[in-house]
């Protein structure tokens, strides 16, 4: 496997420097953060992010991610003169040595919580989703901004989207895949560059918004529209594990077994009696997954992609963007790592 890190660039607090400390650690997953989804991104910013990781030895060949507009997934009037500026965007990394693009095709936002700081007894915080939080609110009723939700949008724009994604439904929305990716699976091809949708987070509707990326049947479906090497999955075992629906080790042998896997995303996740859930540190017990068999599951489908560690929780006093913090996810990288060598070598040895 090759180690990553994500890098939200100059402005990040962790330093290339201090990413470049980790053991094991191999590349960087970055992207053009300055630029709007739907525009170009300039090559002179590419080259930047390339450059500053190859000085501190790393290499900058994971985008994470090159968002995609919501007029594509609603399939608007525009979608084709968007989809043409995306792929230019694939063309435009991949000049610069990048091999895997992680995306998602969520309606609105990214993921949901209802808080990022939830303290732990141990004095840690994470992020958590609590359903009793959730349960009675409206967002075409009431003033709600979630964490992880765009601020960019208005109240009224959100409740135009709302509206909007209601009437598409799931199957307009797949239809609306099916066609993105009919565009743009192509260009990823003939640039040598895989393209890995990241699952729905979490893994079921909010607020009535559809979600397709949520389990083992819609990966199926999703890994049929176009039958392609370069159409990809990131497999986030946080994601996809807050739904008890989804056996996590089982669902990973299959799509490894398969070469479908680019990314691996992997964190531990606390589900809860009423299906609510907490982000927990990596280690099996923490949570309601078991890492050992996640990476039993990599290894035993010689699975070689891409693996960063993701959400860490924020300790040791650490500050800064939630889920995101150094030590923590340095601690579960390096858990990571001990779990892969040990895999291999019992592998190696049958």
């Amino acid at each position: 496997m090759k180690a990553s890190f994500r890098w939200f660039g100059d402005n990040d607090p962790i330093t290339l420097e201090y990413i470049s400390q980790i053991p094991g650690m191999r590349s960087i997953v970055s992207a053009v953060y300055d630029v709007k989804p739907g525009e170009i991104w300039p090559e002179e910013s590419i080259r930047y992010i390339k450059e500053s990781c190859e000085k501190k030895n790393l290499i900058f060949d994971v985008v994470e991610s090159i968002p995609v507009p919501e007029n594509i997934k609603l399939g608007s009037i525009d979608r084709d003169e968007l989809i043409e500026v995306y792929c230019e965007n694939i063309r435009r990394v991949a000049k610069y040595g990048v091999k895997c693009v992680c995306y998602n095709f969520m309606p609105v936002f990214d993921w949901t919580r209802t808080q990022l700081d939830k303290m732990a007894p141990d004095g840690s915080t994470s992020l958590v989703m609590y359903w009793d939080q959730l349960n009675g609110l409206d967002p075409l009723k009431d003033d709600i901004n979630l964490p992880g939700w765009d601020t960019s949008y208005t109240k009224d724009e959100i409740k135009e989207l709302f509206v909007k994604y209601a009437k598409l439904g799931e199957e307009g929305l797949w239809d609306n895949l099916t066609y993105f990716l009919e565009k743009v699976i192509p260009v990823a091809e003939e640039y040598n560059v895989v393209m890995a949708i990241h699952p729905d987070d979490p893994p079921y509707p909010i607020f009535g918004l559809p979600r397709i990326i949520t389990c083992e049947k819609n990966l199926d479906r999703f890994l049929e529209i176009v039958d392609s090497p370069s159409n990809s999955l990131t497999f986030c075992t946080g994601s996809l594990g807050c739904s008890r629906e989804n056996d996590i080790p089982s669902m990973i042998a299959k799509y490894s077994a398969m070469n479908r896997i680019a990314f691996m995303h992997i964190r531990n996740v606390k589900i809860l009696e009423d299906n609510s859930f907490e982000e927990s540190g990596h280690l099996t017990k923490n949570g309601s997954l078991n890492m050992y068999e996640i990476v039993k599951s990599l290894v035993d489908n010689s699975f070689d992609g891409y693996v960063r560690p993701d959400h860490g929780r924020m300790v040791w006093g650490e500050t800064g963007k939630p889920g995101y913090g150094l030590y923590d996810r340095a601690m579960g990288m390096t858990y990571l790592n001990g779990l892969f060598e040990a895999c291999e070598s019992v592998k190696g040895e049958n």
